[in-house]
């Protein structure tokens, strides 16, 4: 998300960060049931769906990839989709960092501000840990070779940084001059 904060700073583009959605169906239905899934997933696909039909430049989209879930494979595709089909570029950056910094991060101010349920730093701790064991969470180099794919390990580098060297590498317009903040 902070990332996504810093990129959009700099280029313009709308950021999505995942939470958004989460935070919405949260209010209604526990984390993972159906009824969570479903209304999380149909305000993903209607934002998407109306950014990529709209005038507006393009979107960051934050997601946190288990590349061992078909199903999530599939899910990105299908973001994809609807910026491929009116000709847009899509780009992929992946973010790595140790566990131990992003146990760190994940109980930064801004963060909790951003996403409510992440407030019970316990719970949120337990989630991470848990999803660390169960799923591969990085991508450990498959797509690297792609001209559409970044790869950065930012356990140290701030998220300007990180926008920095995203804007760089894919040549993305910017309403600002470099602040590697």
């Amino acid at each position: 998300m902070s990332v996504g904060q810093a990129l959009a700073e700099r280029t313009g583009l709308r950021l999505f960060h995942n939470h958004i959605s989460i935070e919405i169906a949260l209010r209604y239905f526990d984390y993972g049931t159906p009824g969570f899934r479903r209304i999380s997933g149909a305000i993903r696909r209607r934002i998407i769906e109306e950014v990529a039909a709209s005038d507006l430049p393009g979107l960051i989209f934050t997601f946190v990839w288990a590349f061992d879930v078909p199903e999530e494979q599939e899910f990105v595709d299908a973001c994809a989709l609807p910026f491929r089909e009116r000709g847009a570029r899509v780009l992929f950056v992946e973010l790595e960092a140790s566990q131990a910094e992003r146990l760190k991060r994940n109980e930064c101010v801004s963060r909790l501000i951003e996403k409510p349920s992440k407030r019970d730093l316990d719970a949120s701790r337990r989630r991470l840990l848990e999803d660390d064991a169960q799923y591969q969470l990085n991508s450990g180099g498959k797509f690297d070779k792609r001209p559409d794919y970044l790869r950065i390990n930012n356990t140290f580098l701030t998220p300007g940084e990180v926008a920095e060297r995203v804007i760089d590498c894919f040549e993305l317009p910017r309403l600002t001059g470099p602040n590697p903040k």
